[in-house]
């Protein structure tokens, strides 16, 4: 169930492409009234080496409590997941599809997580395509959000989510489930081929710590739910976050951690703090 909210995660990540920023994973907050420095970070849900920086671990050091985009840490998550899985209005993938298109999934997923689209017929389409991201790692899964998660209890320190569950999960009824079942059946035609490569292409991006290279890519994709749904998938969610961002690191010290493709563009998290007066550079 970690894997597939790691994935969740990285279906959720849109964008919004602006003035260009540096190449920094790691920014510190400041000015503004704030007593104590807070950090942002930019994450990947999976990779193949989630190891950190010394700067950004000394970042965790320095702040006393770590927020991520979900509280991952929470017992009732998953519970809290399989309440908001299912379709609305009774929809079903089966008839979302063509009989031809549905029997090419079917076989898909029976060969690749060895069971049928039967079983998955009321679900949100892009539920079923996120159980396939791990096939596109040619590598062990890894997830930064689980390092950090380490790191904070390591450090006896509170782990909590800018976003609940329903919350994030609600977005995905924005999105048309024609469009999420079109994805998916890409998926099963390119037999994970082209979803590959894009992964490789996007965790060397990552890797470089050129946050607008990232978005620069899924904005030329031709993944439809993530380059046509910016708003749903990344600006307003953003726009929710910068309030709650503010309250909290006014209180103490906070390491934010969400997925790089928040940070940039004219709507991202760095942009929409620099808005508000606080001073956000890269740490090098």
């Amino acid at each position: 169930m970690k894997k597939l909210l790691f994935s969740l995660l990285t279906l959720a990540s849109g964008f919004s492409y602006s003035q260009e920023l540096e190449k920094s994973l790691l920014w510190r907050i400041s000015g503004n009234g704030l007593q104590q420095e807070s950090y942002l970070f930019g994450t990947i849900h999976m990779t193949c080496d989630s190891t950190l920086e010394e700067n950004t671990i000394k970042a965790l050091e320095n702040t006393k409590q770590l927020y991520l985009e979900l509280d991952m840490d929470d017992e009732s998550m998953q519970k809290q997941m399989m309440k908001h899985m299912i379709m609305k209005d009774d929809k079903k993938l089966s008839s979302l599809l063509s009989a031809e298109d549905y029997e090419l999934v079917d076989e898909f997923l029976k060969k690749n997580i060895k069971m049928s689209a039967k079983m998955f017929d009321s679900f949100k389409p892009f539920i079923v395509t996120t159980m396939l991201y791990p096939k596109m790692l040619d590598c062990p899964f890894q997830s930064v959000e689980n390092t950090l998660m380490k790191i904070s209890k390591e450090q006896n320190e509170e782990i909590f989510g800018l976003e609940t569950v329903e919350e994030q999960m609600r977005v995905f009824d924005k999105i048309p489930y024609e469009i999420q079942a079109e994805e998916l059946v890409k998926m099963a035609k390119s037999y994970l081929a082209k979803d590959k490569a894009e992964m490789n292409k996007m965790m060397k991006i990552y890797q470089n710590k050129d946050i607008e290279g990232m978005l620069k890519m899924i904005k030329e994709s031709d993944n439809k739910i993530s380059a046509e749904n910016q708003e749903v998938l990344l600006n307003n969610r953003n726009k929710n976050w910068i309030p709650l961002m503010i309250e909290i690191m006014s209180d103490k010290p906070t390491f934010f951690g969400v997925g790089a493709a928040h940070l940039a563009g004219e709507e991202g998290v760095i942009n929409l703090l620099r808005k508000k007066g606080y001073e956000v550079e890269a740490v090098k």
